[in-house]
Formats: structure tokens, sequence, C-alpha cells
């Protein structure tokens, strides 16, 4: 067998999510990042038995720039040959970024250490059509200035090492819901001349729970909107709740930027 690294990009919009659906399942036909992934390398293998395994498994409509993964193939190929063939096979949607020899003992997602994720929202009065389904659309109230920075207080709350359990789904299997949060902060992203009033929640943390990043953003969604509080939100980082203190924000602003994999 041989065994190689990836780097990949996607656009999550069309995808049922990273993870594969299982074969005996309704959701058969649902498409996946990894499940497209897998018919491309059959094909390249020659449809003998090969595997994708990756370092984060992103939700239904999250994008990724930098997701991280090994890829086993029964076939002696060059990491450039491997490259260019997955590309030319694959939809415009997903791309191989880099590919590079591996290991047996190599798993993508034991080593990483740090992980990047950028969650972009627009605060213009009318949503921008260019940037709909990679965006939020979350317009700010009469204070403009006042509201980015009520944002970015929220931000410094969530930095440290926390139980995000409120901020997670209560159907996570990790073995703990605690978490840390390394930076934390909004800054102003340059989609110009396509759209202005891009902004994105920039999070860095060791690791991060099932839709953790978007109950986060969820909470910042309703603060701005003046229906949770700061000191609410300081409240669920110290103490379980029954009830969740925001709805999940929607996927389609969530990307997965890096991760720094040893």
């Amino acid at each position: 067998m041989y065994y190689f690294r990836v780097t990949i990009a996607y656009k999550g919009t069309h995808y049922f999510g990273w993870q594969a659906q299982s074969a005996d399942t309704s959701h058969e036909e649902k498409p996946t990042v990894e499940g497209t992934l897998l018919n491309c390398l059959k094909k390249i293998a020659n449809y003998q038995a090969c595997t994708i395994s990756a370092a984060s498994r992103t939700d239904g409509g999250v994008h990724a720039q930098g997701q991280i993964a090994k890829i086993t193939l029964p076939l002696e190929i060059t990491p450039e040959h491997l490259l260019l063939g997955l590309n030319s096979l694959l939809p415009a949607d997903i791309r191989i970024l880099d590919c590079a020899p591996s290991t047996k003992r190599y798993q993508p997602n034991k080593a990483g250490t740090r992980k990047e994720y950028h969650y972009y929202f627009s605060i213009a009065p009318v949503d921008n059509v260019m940037t709909a389904d990679i965006a939020l659309h979350l317009p700010m109230r009469n204070n403009e200035q006042g509201d980015l920075q009520l944002l970015r207080s929220g931000c410094a709350l969530f930095i440290g090492r926390h139980d995000f359990y409120n901020f997670s789904s209560r159907e996570s299997h990790a073995g703990t819901t605690i978490r840390e949060v390394f930076y934390c902060d909004i800054h102003e992203a340059d989609f110009l001349p396509l759209a202005d009033n891009i902004y994105y929640l920039k999070i860095i943390g060791d690791g991060f729970l099932k839709y953790m990043i978007r109950y986060l953003m969820g909470a910042l969604h309703e603060l701005v909107k003046g229906r949770v509080t700061l000191d609410d939100i300081a409240c669920y980082l110290k103490d379980r709740q029954h009830n969740k203190l925001s709805p999940k924000a929607k996927s389609k602003g969530l990307h997965l930027i890096k991760i720094e994999n040893s």
C-alpha cells in the first residue's frame, strides 16, 4: 500500500458534509466531499480498495481551504501524478492543493495541534448575491462600530480553556467537552470589488466539538441583536445548562482555513 498526505479545498454548498454516507442507508445518494473523492480515487486505482481519512469532519454546507487528509492506495504513483489525476476527475468545487508521501502510522485526525476556522458574515443592509452562499447576512443596528465592538467583547469571553458543553451538540461523542481557544476576534475581510461590509470571526483552538463554532457564532448573532448579554455568555461558559443559549448559526458562513498538523 502507498500513503499520501493531501491538502484539500472545497466549497461545501452542494455537499452533505465531509463524511461519506453508509451504502446501506437512505442517504446513499447524497453527495459528500469524502464520497466524491473516493469515487475519483477508485477510478485512479482501477477500482481496487482505497481509503481517505480527514483531520476534520466538516458539516454539510461548510467550506474548507486547508482540510488535511491521508490517502491509502494499492497503486504506486508519484504525488505529482496523484494530484494531477484527482484534479482532472474532481468537480470544480473540490481541489487538491498539495500532495506529499506519508506513512502507515500517520493519522490526520490525531496529529492536529491547532485548527483555524473563519466564520464570514455580511453587515450590509442588503445581502450581497456574490457572497450569499459563503457568508451569513448579519446587518448591524444603528451603531455599526458599537455592534462590532460588542461582538469583539463576546469573542474575548471564549478565549482560554473552557467547558464548551453548552456550545456543542448534545449528540457529540467526544470524551471531554473541554477545549482551549487560543485566539478569537472579529476582522474585516477584503472581497472588493465583489462585495464590501464583509467581516469574519477568526478562531483558533486545539480542537472543536460538533457544531461548537456554529453555536458560538449563534450566540454572537443573538448578542448583536440584543437577545442575549455578555453576562449570559459568561454564565453558559461557567455552568452547564439544560437549554441552549441560542440556535446554531447557519453552516454556509463557516470555513476551515488551516490545520497545523505534525
